[in-house]
């Protein structure tokens, strides 16, 4: 099988969000001809700029590449794009081949896999573990499942747009380990707020608890960025909240679903949720200012002014 090189793969983008967009970005960069879909056409059109070839449809995309990329919301939104009349699977030919980048149920990609092999395609679930920021400089970690060849094939692609790359194992195997991968994540960055908070409360200097923190050996790289934009209550939307708590309720519905107890994660998504009532459009990082809030007794407040 020969490899995806920029010279001779022809690539379709859909779903051009904050991860999406930098994706497709560094594919343009790197050479390939891109075509690129987004429900909102002016995200689309927006990327003429960069040379990228709008469609008008997911099916107009389909029938016109060799390689289709997507990195969408959620499991329905994979379903909208890929199955039915209008979807991928229905208007490309045979022999496409499919990076399906969304963090989704391992089901999901399953089944996409599954339906994709009947049309006589070949779909691996690539999802991606790291920040916008990582997204824009090519320093994210892809996660993959499914055939091994095809992975080999895609290497060139994945050089374009990551640091790392693994193959875990059959379809479903890459976004499992990226729910482990944000299980960690999740639990973490709710573990760091209360102690956070359990320091201010006992009369730590905030600044410097956050700064001193950050440089501790417990404190992993993904979590060390939250805590020195937390110095300066900066909780822009790198990852934002709402998107963690759909992974927080994938992670238990896995968890469900294989009979694993998650107590921990249990009581982060409850944090999380009440923090996605107020702080909606931030970080998922804004739990420590949710903790603080609650330290205070500041959500209490709030509760009754509501």
């Amino acid at each position: 099988m020969n490899s995806f090189e920029p010279s001779t793969t022809k690539l379709g983008f859909i779903g051009l969000g904050n991860m999406g967009s930098r994706i497709a970005a560094r594919l343009l960069a790197a050479g390939y001809s891109v075509s690129v879909y987004d429900r909102n056409k002016a995200k689309s059109e927006g990327f003429k700029a960069k040379s990228a070839s709008p469609s008008e449809s997911v099916a107009a995309l389909a029938k016109s590449v060799d390689v289709v990329l997507s990195c969408l919301t959620d499991d329905q939104s994979v379903r909208d794009a890929y199955l039915g009349s209008a979807g991928v699977l229905a208007n490309a030919k045979t022999g496409l081949v499919i990076l399906e980048m969304s963090t989704v149920l391992p089901a999901t990609s399953r089944e996409l896999a599954l339906k994709g092999s009947d049309a006589g395609m070949q779909v691996l679930d690539v999802a991606i573990s790291g920040s916008t920021p990582a997204a824009e400089q090519g320093t994210v970690t892809l996660l993959a499942g499914g055939n091994p060849n095809v992975f080999e094939q895609a290497l060139p692609i994945f050089k374009s747009i990551a640091a790392k790359y693994f193959h875990l194992g059959p379809n479903g195997a890459g976004t499992t380990m990226k729910l482990v991968v944000n299980t960690i994540l999740g639990i973490g960055m709710q573990a760091i707020a209360e102690a956070a908070a359990l320091g201010e409360k006992s009369g730590l200097s905030r600044d410097v608890l956050l700064q001193v923190l950050a440089q501790t050996a417990v404190i992993a790289p993904a979590h060390a960025g939250k805590l020195s934009r937390s110095v300066h209550n900066d909780y822009g939307p790198q990852f934002p909240l709402p998107l963690m708590n759909k992974d927080f309720r994938l992670i238990l519905q896995l968890a469900d679903d294989v009979h694993a107890a998650m107590p921990a994660t249990t009581a982060s998504f409850k944090v999380n949720s009440e923090a996605l009532t107020v702080y909606a459009d931030r970080d998922f990082s804004v739990v420590m200012k949710q903790m603080e809030d609650m330290s205070s007794g500041e959500v209490a407040k709030k509760s009754v002014a509501t």
